[in-house]
């Protein structure tokens, strides 16, 4: 934790109110719904996590616990049976996050308490009332304004007000100019107010400013109560007549301060943290980025495990100097890092540092005399030279730009640490070091400040870029044995680290926008959107904001009086599901208007997305993630094209809008077919499946025809979607109940076809059976070419957790193999059109996407399908399907 500024004479005890921070974390971020990738809600751990990194930061407590209520009724709620007896049921994205923020505490070894019978608030002022007794100082974090009687001299309260972030420092002047009152006055002042979070009843026409008043005039609520005939008008009779239940409220808002623990003060210090426990379980909850390095950051000072920085003399290259340090740079591997904006079209370089076993050097790219040019772009496209990089796409767009080359990559220290942490999504390098090499981001030894083309800043830039060079260096070695070990060395140097380069090579090309049609689209969907809102306007008789969730709640379920839907913490849900429960369950035409409105209001907010990242050359140039989804596949951004609708005729309507470029004769698209099918027969080797793929038919037919003992030209419609969501759901581990939902069919039914399935797959059920058992004894998949998936949930006390962490390792290694075998076809492909002008522009999910040559299409077709059909032998082997067009939907198919 970090040092603290308090003294040994004066040590700071930091009480926080657990369930109150967590439930505020939560809605404070639900509109975020934050989730891992199976399916856990984490917006109240991710919150409360960032509220603990800035308390530990901003007040540095020396001592410190955290404090829970308990579910069992306590001494309050034997006194009165109505005691918060109004409160909502817990909604259901918040379960199992408490048990979560439990395993956050114990692994940073914060204390936490409860007590049967109390609740936090009594802890905390049992715990305050000790320390303040030893000398402590006291600062209390709650959303619960009970705690304000606990202020005084050496007791200070912040009270969280808004979001996760917005405290109220609460002194006694605090407490004092906010309610007139002082923090002992503040319990009389609550009994009379009444509390209706607590269910505690209010005095009819009495609020905060009488009750306020009656205390500062008599002094206590004792007083007021002896003197209550003293009271006039109508307010005095409404107190005398419920002088009872004021008296009752006052002895329920009263904290206890004399529970029995069994813990002190004194021993509430933080215990010693692993940072290597921490990282596991922000791995599995998928904590990332920003919040990531802040709590390490909030934590960094007494880091155990951090050994020392880097040793590390730099060389500020002056102009006339870079070719002969390259010429005396040593054998062996360099570790490089880069200064500078990535993007194909907008990538530069302000910086190059270059790390060495025994020396490590700066240059800027934009100064160099002709002779170092030639010998810095030597030295980067030499093959031989073997070179390590940190996330090496964007600074190779960069060197592109410039008219450089990036050759002999032997290590992407990102791309690495990616295949041994799947689940983490981000790879910071400081993170990396902390964890792999026990050393913090930091230089021991100043640069030597050679180069009169830099003054002091520009030397400690130099000597940053350099430092992180070396980092990359000694980070590359450490995570190769740590893949070694794991298995991953074939996947990350026969196809990821080759991959880098083809989607730098795809980004750069980018595909051709036709930005007029989709301003004319955009236009038509936003009349569209208008046409929705005046129709929902017109069937209702009253405009109203089709946006808000509370409005439509006041129109559907109170002036309409439609069926209830789900209910949430705001009142009823209006989500699409609802919507469409809605339609089908009435006769009104509202639910229907509701959902078009919200289909076009996505594909108009769509297309002006596409607008805007068209570049100046008229195409869009995507980003390819390949270190963020755990399974191995490609995820894009800026725009995600990925994510653009297809089932919908309006949706593909968006397609459209990408057309083949100047210079090229059409666009040609071609994807497997069944492939996670495919892959599943594979590994299943169930022989009735196999069959099914070799029996000629429709696939779907052929199995719904084996299950149903039918011949195949019997299955209709119904039985072959029946089939078919069968086949797909169960590589997803479809259950009972969302095969039921589905397929609109009883459970019992659903169960029913299952065990039909089963009966003539049996393989399948085998196979399906045998991955999770392995997995939990292993504690990860793998798929056929040896990416790991980690799933330590599948021993988890949690259900909930447990379950999902099931239904991934039933999904990991098809999903996976899938993601290995396009990435393979990528690789294959690409090498075998490289003396062709045809290009590669995209990669969808088990689609790509090429630009075709004039003269080369019939060349080109013939050169995809056998480098995609090859790119792994399967037992049922692949097959791929090709479409040519001049739009990406005309070449669909």
């Amino acid at each position: 934790m970090p040092k603290s500024e308090a003294t040994p004479s004066r040590p700071r005890l930091l009480l926080l109110d657990g369930h109150s921070l967590a439930y505020r974390a939560f809605y404070a971020l639900k509109d975020a719904n934050l989730m891992t990738t199976d399916g856990q809600h984490t917006e109240a751990v991710y919150g409360f996590t960032s509220m603990l990194a800035n308390i530990l930061r901003d007040e540095q407590p020396s001592h410190l616990v955290v404090c829970f209520d308990r579910s069992e009724p306590t001494f309050r709620h034997e006194a009165f049976e109505g005691y918060k007896a109004n409160r909502s049921e817990t909604p259901e994205d918040f379960r199992g996050q408490v048990q979560l923020i439990f395993e956050l505490l114990d692994t940073l070894r914060i204390p936490r308490l409860w007590q049967a019978g109390f609740e936090a608030d009594d802890l905390i002022a049992t715990l305050a009332t000790q320390a303040a007794g030893q000398g402590m100082e006291v600062l209390i974090v709650t959303g619960d304004r009970d705690a304000l009687q606990l202020v005084n001299g050496d007791v200070t309260v912040l009270m969280t007000r808004r979001g996760i972030s917005d405290m109220t420092r609460f002194t006694p002047d605090a407490v004092m100019e906010k309610y007139g009152l002082t923090p002992a006055q503040y319990p009389d002042f609550a009994a009379l107010r009444g509390d209706p979070s607590d269910n505690l009843p209010s005095i009819p026409s009495v609020g905060e400013k009488t009750a306020t008043k009656w205390i500062s005039e008599y002094g206590s609520l004792d007083e007021l109560v002896r003197r209550a005939d003293e009271v006039k008008g109508k307010v005095g009779d409404k107190l005398r007549e419920h002088l009872g239940q004021v008296i009752h409220n006052r002895m329920l808002t009263e904290l206890r301060r004399d529970v029995e623990i069994g813990v002190e003060a004194g021993d509430l210090r933080m215990g010693q943290w692993d940072r290597e426990e921490i990282n596991k379980l922000l791995d599995s909850l998928q904590i990332r980025g920003e919040l990531r390095e802040r709590l390490f950051k909030t934590l960094g000072s007494s880091e155990p495990e951090v050994e020392e920085g880097f040793e590390l003399e730099v060389t500020v290259l002056d102009p006339g100097q870079v070719a002969g340090w390259l010429g005396a740079l040593a054998e062996g591997r360099a570790g490089l890092a880069f200064d500078g904006v990535y993007g194909s079209g907008t990538g530069r370089l302000n910086g190059v540092a270059i790390a060495a076993e025994t020396s490590a050097a700066y240059v800027d790219p934009t100064r160099l005399t002709p002779e170092d040019e030639a010998a810095l772009g030597a030295w980067l496209a030499d093959e031989s030279k073997p070179k390590a990089v940190h996330d090496a796409k964007g600074p190779l767009l960069a060197l592109w730009e410039l008219g450089f080359d990036l050759r002999g990559l032997t290590c992407d220290t990102a791309l690495a640490a990616y295949l041994a942490m799947p689940g983490q999504r981000s790879f910071p390098l400081d993170d990396l070091v902390l964890r792999y090499l026990h050393r913090e981001l930091r230089a021991e030894s100043a640069p030597d400040g050679q180069g009169s083309l830099f003054d002091d800043a520009d030397a400690g830039a130099a000597k940053d870029l350099a430092l992180r060079a070396r980092a990359v260096r000694d980070l590359a070695e450490s995570l190769e044995d740590h893949l070694s070990k794991r298995g991953g060395t074939r996947l990350v140097t026969e196809v990821e680290l080759p991959l880098v380069r083809v989607l730098a090579e795809v980004e750069r090309a980018g595909i051709a926008a036709d930005r007029q049609y989709f301003a004319a689209l955009e236009a038509e969907f936003g009349a569209a959107v208008k046409q929705a809102v005046e129709a929902a306007h017109d069937a209702v008789g009253e405009q109203f904001n089709l946006g808000s969730p509370k409005q439509l709640q006041e129109i559907l379920f109170v002036r309409l009086g439609l069926p209830k839907t789900k209910r949430i913490k705001t009142g009823y849900t209006t989500d699409a599901d609802a919507l469409a429960w809605l339609a089908a369950q009435t006769e009104h035409e509202l639910p229907t208007i509701l959902l078009r409105h919200r289909d076009q209001t996505k594909l108009r907010t769509t297309v002006e997305g596409l607008i805007k990242e068209i570049s100046d050359d008229g195409r869009i140039h995507t980003t390819f993630n390949q270190i963020v989804a755990a399974t191995g596949r490609l995820s894009s951004e800026k725009p995600n094209l990925q994510n653009i609708p297809i089932r919908t005729a309006e949706g593909r309507r968006i397609r459209k809008g990408f057309v083949v470029g100047e210079g090229y004769e059409t666009l040609l698209t071609a994807d497997y077919s069944q492939i996670e099918l495919r892959i599943m027969a594979h590994l299943s080797e169930d022989a009735s499946l196999i069959a099914a793929f070799e029996s000629g038919h429709d696939f779907h037919q052929a199995t719904a025809a084996r299950v149903f003992d039918i011949p195949p030209e019997q299955v209709d419609g119904e039985l072959r979607a029946r089939i078919k969501a069968m086949n797909y759901g169960l590589a997803y581990g479809l259950s009972d109940f969302g095969l039921s939902g589905q397929l609109n069919i009883p459970v019992s039914e659903a169960r029913a076809l299952k065990d039909e399935y089963f009966e003539e797959f049996g393989g399948v059920r085998d196979y399906l059976e045998a991955i999770v058992a392995q997995a939990r004894t292993d504690g990860y998949t793998e798929t056929i070419l040896g990416r790991r998936r980690y799933l330590p949930d599948l021993t988890s006390d949690n259900r909930q957790r447990r379950e999902m962490a099931e239904r991934m390792a039933l999904n990991a290694p098809i999903q996976g193999s899938a993601a290995d075998i396009i990435k393979v076809a990528m690789l294959n492909v690409q090498r075998a059109i490289a003396g062709m002008r045809s290009r590669m522009l995209l990669q969808v999910h088990d689609e790509l996407v090429f630009e075709v040559a004039p003269g080369e299409l019939d060349e080109l077709t013939a050169m995809v399908r056998e480098q995609m059909s090859a790119a792994y032998s399967l037992r049922v082997p692949l097959s791929v399907s090709v479409g040519v067009g001049s739009t990406w939907e005309d070449a669909g198919h």
